[in-house]
């Protein structure tokens, strides 16, 4: 029997599995609608898929290496608790591990991968039958560095890989550990959003004009304070965590090094639930550290 798009997509509305799932039971069954449940339910997919709608802000950040890339996974359960899981914990690295390995273009490629004879769908299912959370691999990105990788995770939650070129090992986990604490948006005002600027403009423009300064020295108020806005939020300009009297930018100089790119991920963040202030935690375990 041929498998037409009607019937996947029905079975798709009744199971809320995933279309390619639902068209590969409907072809092992023949195309037997009730067979497919039947078998979709004998897998734990079919119940695991109806919690693939629960928001899940909890989780890690995981990271993983090789000779010529570095990849950032950020992997999302319901609850701190399975966050803890080990097995949790390796199906999170396991899917680091597939990404680095194959680079996927975006989470759906990423879903079609093998991951030890069955696809990385099946085994996410098979995961959140077991668990009895939404399990869901939220972003991931890779970078191709031109120079040293350095690489940091606070507990799990925040995690950040940095290009570091004409530094060492050593440089580059201090700038990755920096970055985790101060959380820059950029590497330099010049990259800095045009939106961004002209947002922080206005707003500056408005504080000072309420303040009721005098027109002629409202510009130069603007553009100090403007100033100091951009070092707090790139990272040259950033106070260095563990010698807050050099900048990072002064750090690199005086290594003869730079910042390519770099990708810090917080679990969580920009997700519909209270947020807790991690920064601040790592950046006191950062100065302990020195």
């Amino acid at each position: 029997m041929t498998v037409t798009a009607s019937l996947v997509k029905e079975l798709r509305e009744i199971t809320g599995v995933g279309m390619m799932e639902c068209k590969k039971v409907l072809v092992e069954t023949e195309g037997d609608l009730q067979a497919a449940q039947d078998l979709l339910r004998t897998r734990g997919q079919a119940k695991a898929e109806k919690k693939a709608g629960r928001i899940a802000a909890e989780g890690v950040v995981i990271f993983a290496v090789s000779a010529d890339a570095a990849a950032l996974v950020e992997v999302n359960s319901e609850t701190d608790f399975v966050a803890r899981d080990d097995g949790f914990k390796n199906f999170a690295q396991k899917a680091a591990d597939l990404v680095l390995a194959h680079r996927p273009a975006d989470t759906e490629a990423l879903a079609a991968l093998d991951m030890g004879g069955k696809s990385f769908a099946e085994a996410r299912s098979e995961l959140m039958a077991k668990i009895g959370e939404n399990v869901n691999v939220r972003r991931f990105q890779i970078i191709a560095p031109k120079g040293a990788v350095g690489s940091y995770i606070h507990g799990g939650r925040i995690g950040v890989i940095a290009d570091v070129v004409g530094g060492d090992e050593d440089l580059a986990r201090d700038i990755a550990m920096h970055i985790a604490a101060s959380a820059p948006i950029c590497i330099s005002e010049a990259d800095v959003p045009a939106d961004e600027l002209e947002r922080e403009r206005r707003i500056l423009t408005e504080q000072a004009l309420n303040e009721g300064k005098p027109a002629e020295i409202v510009e130069k108020m603007i553009e100090g304070r403007l100033r100091k806005h951009l070092a707090q939020i790139t990272l040259v300009g950033q106070a260095f965590v563990k010698d807050p009297d050099t900048t990072v930018g002064q750090l690199l100089k005086s290594k003869g090094a730079s910042v390519n790119s770099f990708v810090r991920f917080e679990v969580g963040e920009g997700i519909a639930k209270k947020e807790q202030n991690f920064a601040d935690e790592v950046a006191a375990q950062v100065k302990a550290s020195s």
